[in-house]
């Protein structure tokens, strides 16, 4: 074969490669929101998926945006006890993109069933609620990514670890793999830097445990969470944010995460978590979230991505604990980037 025909020949392959993948995304895209063929379509995606659990079985509520069969993302919510309302604006990129993503309400959280027992609340027990989703939803190592956000964070770390042969991709945002480095940054960093006066009255109700004063979770919000959680007025945030905290089931939230987002405190169970020995064990690609003005240290995420075998990070400059809402023009070119390169076979780690 002479080297004009080796050459049309190469090329002629590489165009074929490339019909064929314009083809798929254009399936893609056309079914994206065909529901027709599914046993959710009566529902509109939605699905009471049945846990079992220790304490007996319950259900908790997922909820599926359209179809693609090579990227489907299960996200996890913040809390603990939170509700998959903090992600709603996921709803204004993902399916300009054809991403498949699905809302999940966990256990004991506002959509799903609700039981009354702290035996419940432990890790390794969202770790196996989460592959008994999993299971129920379909989802294996060739389309299967875990998005977790805050508690939502702690927990895709720990399904990670034990669970990671059934991921294609991980993602885990704004959350820091070790609650007394949290705890710290909280009190040595973003503490210090809130007025004074302000700071020396949370700090008494603190050490009062005078948690349900309204003073107390006043001063947090118009000063701590308006900073570090949402970088908005409390009167200018999202509806779905407002919902998502009026939603919020305080039996879970306290006994695991403490009285406030201002680090873990009293006798919350998540107070000593620390996984940061065993990330070095993660080789599925990871994708790590900091924000610049989060309550989670963005330089320990950047940390976290370079610790894990396959990672990169993603830099929200203008971002908080919710960058999803206040950075969004970094936040989900990142994730979707993130996303189409692990697809695609082009991921690189930082």
């Amino acid at each position: 074969m002479t080297t004009s025909r080796l050459l049309l020949a190469c090329f002629s392959f590489l165009l074929l490669l490339g019909c064929q993948s314009k083809t798929t995304e254009d399936s893609v895209r056309l079914n994206y929101l065909d529901y027709s063929k599914s046993d959710d379509q009566a529902t509109g995606g939605i699905r009471m998926i049945p846990i079992s659990t220790p304490a007996g079985n319950f259900k908790v509520w997922t909820k599926r945006v359209g179809n693609n069969p090579k990227i489907k993302v299960l996200l996890l919510h913040g809390g603990p006890g939170g509700t998959h309302e903090f992600f709603e604006s996921f709803d204004g990129y993902f399916p300009n993109e054809s991403i498949e993503y699905i809302y999940y309400d966990q256990l004991g959280s506002y959509y799903s069933d609700q039981p009354n027992d702290n035996r419940l609340w432990t890790n390794e027990r969202f770790v196996e609620e989460v592959e008994q989703v999993r299971k129920a939803l379909k989802l294996d190592n060739s389309n299967f990514y875990l998005l977790g956000q805050s508690w939502g964070g702690i927990l895709a770390m720990e399904y990670a670890l034990k669970y990671q042969k059934n991921l294609k991709g991980l993602i885990i945002s704004n959350m820091m793999a070790s609650a007394p480095a949290y705890n710290k940054y909280a009190e040595e960093v973003l503490g210090p830097k809130l007025d004074p006066t302000v700071f020396a009255q949370i700090k008494a109700f603190e050490k009062n445990k005078e948690y349900t004063n309204p003073k107390y979770m006043e001063l947090l919000m118009n000063h701590y969470y308006t900073e570090h959680i949402l970088r908005k007025p409390v009167n200018q945030w999202p509806e779905s944010i407002n919902r998502a905290f009026k939603h919020l089931n305080p039996a879970v939230y306290v006994y695991m995460q403490g009285p406030s987002e201002f680090g873990i405190t009293g006798d919350a169970t998540l107070k000593n978590w620390d996984v940061t020995q065993r990330l070095k064990t993660i080789s599925v690609p990871t994708l790590a979230i900091g924000a610049q003005h989060d309550t989670m240290d963005p330089k320990h995420m950047e940390w976290i991505a370079n610790e894990v075998q396959n990672g990169r990070y993603l830099h929200c400059p203008d971002g908080s604990h919710l960058s999803q809402y206040d950075d969004q023009k970094h936040y989900f070119p990142g994730v979707i980037q993130f996303l189409k390169d692990v697809d695609n076979g082009t991921f690189k780690k930082s």
